[in-house]
C-alpha cells in the first residue's frame, strides 16, 4: 500500500487559515485599545467622537460610511419623509414605564432612569421624543436575532418613549440590564447599557447613544465604549446613582443629563453611528 506524505505547505496554508478566522484574544483587544488611547492623547487636535473605523471595534471596519453622504432634495416637502414620526399612537405614561407593558411584572432590579435633555447652553429642550431599548435582567434583547442561551422574558420587551417636559425632563421605569456576550474576541461581554435616541430640535440632529451603569468592570474589556478615547466624554456616557431619585422599596434611582451639541455634548454611540 502506498502513502502519501502531507504537504508542509498545504498545512501551513490551512494553519494560518485557521489562525485568521479564529476570534482575537482579549488581551490583544485591551493592547490595542491602549495603543489607540495612547495615540490620541498625543494628538493635540483629536475629537472626542469616536472614530468611525476602531479596530478593537472589529465590525466598525465593515460598517461604517466610506461614500459621500447623499443630498436631500431642495423641497421643503421632501423633509417630511425623513422627519421623526411617533408610530401608530400618541405617546402615553404606560410608554415610559417598561414594568407595566405586559400583564405580568417583569424579572430583574427595577430602576428609574432620569435626567434633562439640554442644549449646548444648558438650556432645556421641551418636547423631544425620547426612546429607549435595552436587555432584559439576563442580558437578552426581545429580537429574533438574538439567539445567545439565556432567558427571555414574557413580560418585559425592552422598548420605552416618553416627551421631554418644559424642563426638558424625561423619565422612564425600566429594570436593569444584564451584561451580555458577543463575538467581536474571546470571551467578549458587553457592560449593561441602555440605548438612547433623541432627535433633537431638526431631523439631522438625531443622536443615538448609550447610557452605562456607574462601576461595572467591564468598562476596560469593552471596545464599543472604549472607542471614546477621551476619558471625560466616555465618563458622560455613565449615569450617576442617585439616592434622591430611588423609590423605597420599589426602585433604584439612576440620574443621566443629554447634551445635544457643543463641547460638553452626550457622544453617539458607535455601535449604531454606522
Amino acid at each position: 500500500m502506498t502513502t502519501t506524505a502531507p504537504d508542509p505547505a498545504a498545512s501551513t496554508t490551512a494553519h494560518e487559515q485557521a489562525a485568521a478566522t479564529a476570534l482575537p484574544t482579549q488581551r490583544r483587544i485591551s493592547a490595542e485599545i491602549a495603543a489607540a488611547h495612547e495615540a490620541a492623547g498625543r494628538d493635540p487636535a483629536r475629537s472626542p467622537h469616536p472614530p468611525r473605523d476602531f479596530a478593537p471595534y472589529r465590525s466598525s471596519a465593515l460598517r461604517h460610511p466610506r461614500l459621500p453622504p447623499v443630498r436631500v432634495p431642495a423641497d421643503p416637502e421632501a423633509a417630511e419623509l425623513y422627519g421623526p414620526v411617533f408610530g401608530r399612537t400618541d405617546v402615553t405614561d404606560l410608554d415610559a414605564d417598561l414594568t407595566r407593558q405586559h400583564t405580568g411584572e417583569p424579572l430583574g432590579e427595577r430602576i428609574t432612569v432620569a435626567g434633562r435633555v439640554l442644549d449646548r447652553a444648558g438650556r432645556p429642550v421641551a418636547g423631544q421624543l425620547v426612546e429607549i431599548w435595552q436587555a432584559n435582567a439576563s442580558g437578552r434583547y426581545a429580537h429574533q436575532r438574538d439567539q445567545h442561551p439565556a432567558p427571555l422574558d414574557p413580560h418585559f420587551t425592552g422598548v420605552g418613549r416618553c416627551l421631554t417636559d418644559c424642563q426638558g425632563a424625561y423619565r422612564f421605569t425600566t429594570v436593569k440590564p444584564g451584561a451580555y456576550p458577543w463575538r467581536n474576541h474571546e470571551n467578549a461581554w458587553r457592560p449593561a447599557h441602555i440605548h438612547f435616541s433623541l432627535f433633537g430640535t431638526a431631523f439631522t440632529q438625531r443622536l443615538v447613544t448609550q447610557m452605562y451603569f456607574p462601576g461595572d468592570p467591564l468598562f476596560p474589556y469593552d471596545p464599543i465604549l472604549q472607542s471614546v478615547t477621551d476619558p471625560a466624554a466616555r465618563e458622560r456616557l455613565v449615569a450617576a446613582y442617585d439616592h434622591g431619585l430611588s423609590t423605597p422599596e420599589w426602585s433604584l434611582g439612576y440620574r443621566w443629563d443629554i447634551v445635544l451639541d457643543g463641547p460638553a455634548a452626550t457622544l453617539p454611540d458607535p455601535e449604531e453611528d454606522r
